[in-house]
């Protein structure tokens, strides 16, 4: 005999109740039936789960450890069979998209919200959304990576939607704010600031400042709205997507030669089935980003071969 949720939820009621006759009674069992399927049981997981005598049944340590268990897995499964029931009732299935830091998410929210429901889930780890969409979890994964890396290896179809350069986002006294660009060996002497992110973001701009022909200082990681208060007091220079909308005291300026860049990928679990329409919403979501940067629509007329990408 194998181990069925079955055969957990006799061990919980009969811990629940105390006994194996009030078991017996809220499962509407006879008692002897009830106490011989608790031994196939117990043959079953190779020990008695409870102490039994005439002040009713107590858990065994065995008996705790398939409790312990119990609790969990019984919920889950029953948490599992509400949601196929309800899925499979939905006349239209959703869409579900997990996504790190990046200014695509909300317009292509925007974009699938007016054909099907759409759910997200967002993380700084690009690796946890993988992991998510490869279990079935997820459907689409909205990542970055460096402009120099390969694409993610797995069982996850994935597409490049954006070629994008690094700019630096500085305060508006800052020296270099009235700049068209700034070559990367100017701002040698500063101290940098820069969202978390997996992969080999932080190597890839150590090279390039040795390639500037200095080491960079301290790289502030940190969320979002601390990176802009750094800038903002001049305690550091952000790097940031060329993407970004700057806040009020904040300027973005171009690296000369782009020296940094950065991709947007767009990752999708095989059985989806209208794979490549996302992809082109994704594309047209990045599309409008860029035409909200005036610095970036300018920076790309002298700067083709960057942007988002054609089929």
């Amino acid at each position: 005999m194998d181990l069925e949720l079955r055969h957990l939820r006799i061990v919980r009621a009969v811990a629940d109740a105390g006994s194996v006759s009030k078991a017996a009674s809220l499962l509407g069992l006879a008692q002897p039936a009830l106490t011989a399927q608790l031994k196939r049981i117990e043959r079953v997981l190779g020990g008695a789960l409870f102490e039994r005598d005439r002040h009713g049944a107590r858990p065994t340590r065995l008996g705790e450890l398939v409790l312990a268990r119990a609790r969990v897995l019984l919920p889950a499964a029953q948490e599992l069979q509400n949601e196929a029931v309800r899925f499979a009732h939905s006349p239209t299935p959703g869409f579900r998209i997990g996504a790190t830091n990046g200014p695509i998410l909300g317009g292509l929210v925007h974009r699938l919200a007016a054909e099907r429901p759409v759910t997200t889930y967002t993380s700084w780890s690009s690796h946890e959304l993988t992991a998510m969409a490869e279990l079935g979890r997820l459907d689409y994964v909205l990542t970055d990576a460096c402009g120099d890396s390969g694409l993610p290896t797995g069982t996850l179809l994935w597409e490049t939607i954006s070629l994008d350069p690094v700019f630096a986002l500085v305060g508006e006294t800052h020296p270099g704010a009235k700049e068209k660009e700034l070559e990367l060996a100017d701002l040698a002497d500063e101290q940098w600031a820069v969202t978390p992110a997996d992969g080999c973001f932080t190597d890839c701009f150590a090279m390039a400042c040795a390639r500037a022909g200095f080491t960079p200082g301290t790289i502030y990681e940190t969320d979002v709205a601390t990176c802009g208060h750094l800038a903002q007091v001049g305690r550091a220079v952000v790097l940031c997507q060329a993407t970004h909308q700057p806040a009020p005291g904040l300027v973005m300026v171009p690296f000369a030669g782009a020296p940094l860049r950065w991709r947007h990928l767009l990752g999708r679990h095989p059985s989806t089935p209208d794979g490549p329409w996302v992809v082109s919403q994704a594309k047209r979501a990045h599309a409008e980003s860029v035409r909200r940067s005036p610095v970036y629509r300018d920076w790309l007329v002298r700067n083709p071969g960057f942007g988002t990408t054609t089929p």
